[in-house]
This record gives C-alpha cells, sequence and structure tokens, in this order.
C-alpha cells in the first residue's frame, strides 16, 4: 500500500491480509488440516500482490497458526482456530463480536457521559403516551400486522415530504427505506457493499461501532482527518484515486464524536468525487435538528443526481430512542438490494413503533418542543464547557450535537483517566476507541445530553478534580 503524502497510515497491507485470513480461520471458514487458497489465488481474490499474501502466509507459519506441506501449500494447524468448540462444531470469533462503546454503556455510572443520547426527563413523553393511546384508536389491528418490509408506507410518504420541504431532497416514498435504528442501517449497508479487503474511507476520529461493523466484513479502513474547516478535498481525491475505496463512511453534521461540521461547499465538491472515482458516500446524519444557532448546511444527498450516496436520518437519539426509527433514502439499485438485506435482518420495522412515530413525529406540537430542547441542550453544552474552561482542557465548542471532543491536559492518559473515573461512578469515551488507528490517546469524547444540569456539573467537577491527581 503506497503512502499518500500526509496521510496517516493504517495496518501495513500483509497484517491486514493477515487478519483477514486469521479471522476467516476464526470463523470455521477453513478448519484444521484444511488447505489455504494458493499465493496466486488468494492475492487474486484479494486484489493484492503476491508477495502481500506471502508474507502474510509466512508470519501465520512462524506464529504456528498454518504449516507447509512441501510441493502441496498451507494448511489449518490446530493452533489456528479457536480451542473453544461450540456444538455442532461451530466457532465464535471474539474479532467477529467486538463493540467497544457497548462495552463502555454496559458500565453502571452516577455520572453518564458516555451515552450520547437525551435526558428522558427532556423529552414530552406524557405527550408521547397520549400519542400512543392515539395509534390503537386509529389502528386497532396493529399488533396483529407485519409492516412491509421496506417500512410504513404512510410513514415512507410523510417522511419524503419532510425531506423535501426543510432539506431540499428529491426523493419519492419508494426511495426510503425504515430500519430499526442508525446502526442497523450501517450494517445492512456493509453487508450489502462490502467484501473481504475491500477500501472503506473513513473519517478520523469517528464513529467506533461503524469501524467494528466495517472490520466484522474485513474490509481495509483508510482514515480521513476531520477538521473544524471539514477535510482536506486534495487529500480525499489522492486516497479515492489510489485506493479505490469502495464508500466513504462520513458523519458531516454535528460530527460525532468531535462536533465538526463540513461546509456546504465541501459537500457539493464530495458528491462530484464521488461520481467521478465510484465510491459510494454513506452519511450518517443522526444529530441534524440538534443545533444551537442557526440550521446546519444540506445533506450531502441534496446535491446527488447520480445515485452516490445514501442518507441515514435517525430519529433515535432525540425524538424517541425507545422507538429505534430511522429512515435511509438511496436510489435504485442500492435500494432493492438494502431490502432483501433488511429482509434477512428482521422483515421489517415493527408496525406498531412506526405508527406510533408517524403520528407523533409530524404533530406541531413536537415540532415547538423540538425548539425548546435546543435550548435546553445548550444550557447543558454550557455548563459542561465552564467546567472544562477552569480546568484549563481544550475543545473546540460545536454549534450543534451531544458531543464535546475534549483534549486532556499535559500528558495525562484518558485509559489512565477512565479507569479511574469508573471507581468514582463517572463514564465517557476514551478517544483512542474512535481513532482508525487507536493513537488518540489523550482525548476523549465527553456526552453533555444525557445527565441533568445538577449530575452534569458534580460529574465534571469530580471529573476535573480527579485528573489533577494523575
Amino acid at each position: 500500500m503506497k503512502n499518500v503524502k500526509g496521510v496517516p497510515q493504517s495496518r501495513p497491507l500483509f497484517r491486514q491480509v493477515y487478519d483477514n485470513i486469521l479471522n476467516r480461520m476464526e470463523r470455521g471458514e477453513w478448519r484444521t488440516d484444511d488447505k489455504l487458497p494458493s499465493i496466486r489465488m488468494l492475492a487474486e481474490e484479494l486484489k493484492v500482490h503476491r508477495l502481500t499474501v506471502f508474507k502474510a502466509y509466512r508470519l501465520l507459519s512462524e506464529e504456528g497458526k498454518v504449516y507447509v506441506r512441501d510441493k502441496s501449500g498451507y494448511y489449518v494447524s490446530a493452533d489456528g482456530v479457536l480451542s473453544s468448540e461450540l456444538e455442532e462444531g461451530s466457532f465464535v470469533s471474539s474479532y467477529t463480536i467486538s463493540n467497544s462503546l457497548s462495552d463502555i454503556h454496559r458500565i453502571q455510572a452516577k455520572y453518564q457521559f458516555s451515552q450520547a443520547l437525551i435526558d428522558p426527563n427532556l423529552l414530552p413523553n406524557i405527550y408521547l403516551s397520549d400519542y400512543v393511546k392515539k395509534v390503537f384508536d386509529l389502528y386497532p389491528k396493529v399488533m396483529g400486522t407485519y409492516a412491509s418490509i421496506q417500512g410504513d408506507d404512510e410513514l415512507r410518504e410523510s417522511l419524503s415530504q419532510h425531506f423535501r420541504e426543510h432539506h431540499r431532497l428529491q426523493l419519492s416514498s419508494e426511495e426510503l427505506l425504515i430500519t430499526s435504528g442508525a446502526q442497523q442501517a450501517i450494517n445492512l449497508i456493509a453487508q450489502m457493499m462490502l467484501r473481504p479487503m475491500d477500501t472503506v474511507l473513513i473519517e478520523r476520529p469517528t464513529y467506533s461501532v461503524a469501524m467494528d461493523i466495517f472490520r466484522r466484513q474485513g474490509a481495509r479502513l483508510i482514515p480521513v482527518l476531520i477538521t473544524p474547516e471539514g477535510y482536506d478535498l486534495v487529500e480525499v481525491e489522492a486516497l479515492m484515486r489510489e485506493h479505490k475505496p469502495r464508500m466513504f463512511y462520513m458523519n458531516p453534521t454535528h460530527h460525532n464524536p468531535t462536533g465538526y461540521t463540513v461546509p456546504a461547499w465541501q459537500r457539493k465538491l464530495l458528491v462530484e468525487l464521488a461520481e467521478r472515482y465510484h465510491c459510494l458516500l454513506v452519511e450518517d446524519d443522526p444529530f441534524r435538528d440538534m443545533y444551537f444557532e442557526e440550521e446546519p448546511p444540506l445533506p450531502l444527498f441534496a446535491y446527488d443526481t447520480e445515485g452516490w450516496v445514501i442518507y441515514i436520518s435517525s430519529f433515535s437519539k432525540y425524538i424517541a430512542p425507545g422507538l429505534r426509527i430511522c429512515a435511509v433514502a438511496c436510489r435504485y439499485p442500492f435500494m432493492e438490494q438494502l431490502i432483501k438485506a433488511k429482509s434477512l435482518a428482521d422483515n421489517g420495522t415493527p408496525q406498531l413503533n412506526q405508527k406510533i412515530f408517524l403520528h407523533y413525529y409530524t404533530s406541531p406540537r413536537l415540532q415547538r418542543h423540538l425548539d425548546k430542547l435546543r435550548i435546553a441542550l445548550q444550557v447543558h453544552k454550557e455548563i459542561m464547557e465552564e467546567e472544562l474552561a477552569l480546568a484549563g482542557w481544550e475543545w473546540t465548542a460545536p454549534k450543534g450535537g451531544l458531543n464535546l471532543w475534549v483534549k486532556l491536559p499535559g500528558d495525562i492518559s484518558a485509559d489512565l483517566l477512565f479507569r479511574k473515573s469508573i471507581e468514582q461512578s463517572i463514564s465517557f469515551v476514551p478517544g483512542e476507541i474512535c481513532d482508525p488507528l487507536g493513537e488518540l490517546k489523550s482525548w476523549i469524547r465527553l456526552s453533555f445530553s444525557f445527565a441533568n444540569e445538577i449530575d452534569l456539573r458534580e460529574g465534571m467537577q469530580r471529573l476535573t478534580a480527579l485528573s489533577r491527581t494523575l
């Protein structure tokens, strides 16, 4: 893999081939004493040089995971697969089920700064319960019916109209798919698009779960630095030309974890680059409505005329997390493939959830509540920023979203701070797990949206005080 000047590189290519082979062995694709593909065959499959595959095989051989038979080839050794067998000889790979963010979220903490969700007390819960009752009156048989695989017709028509009016997205209801949250949408897209050793451009830093999903598919991740000014488009074009990526996964509006927003002029040029190099842009947009001053630029999808953008609009963060409603917009033939992938995943998002969301989201009262919610979130953000300023920590104030991306002072290790914080019932996200290269060890993501104002201030004071003892 050639170096692009000024671009941080991921693992050496032969190590990525090594990971791919080992992962497939652990999944049970190749078992003990099975013959592995020849160097030539595997190089052709993964579209790499034969020497790259040879170096990967040699490393596996040195570690005892494969063995060589003279003039016959490479075979899987007993140490090359997991020792813990399940029923019928199946294997479970720890690599395939990695989810660092989920591990953090399972930790119980009083001062919860790792969850990028809204404080439930800021949501109109009584109002939502009224709509639940209304839905049962309007659709008395709703519990006895499946939704269509693509999603409820009424909901898709309502959302397509909403996107046309508010985001200038030219799409029909047939170009929308309803999924059970954005994470499912990302997973379906990865299953549809990616094969082992395919290249994915991904922001640095980024949403860690997306990285876990792409790695599970065996993809190579190439980092693209995101800054308060957006991307270096010269770098992006060089990466597209050099690596011919299958897709570029991005979160350009109130970015997770940094809060940065990519300017409108870059969005239009990114779509042009995608068309030129046939690179699918996967635009994840869960925080668009959570802005503090002016509305953010239009989605990249608004500039797409050739079908090279898939737009993921999730409502789980701030409307009704329990409903898990997300809309995916794309053109055919991508839509047809996504519908097939969705049918294999769960055969359709629950009908009841969709009907509740339909009447809840489109109501004038909820739209008015969003204005109040933005004010409340800005107050939360300012409380966190006040405590960070007193401690001398560094960050760039976001114009929206739910997170602050914070540089720790001095040489404090985020990993050490995290371990000590958990002892005091404080949680946050270490920046290392958001980095495709795993090197951002002095950065952390702090979510200001979940804790109430009292716990937010008290928890931040405890966290900054703890850092001074390290």
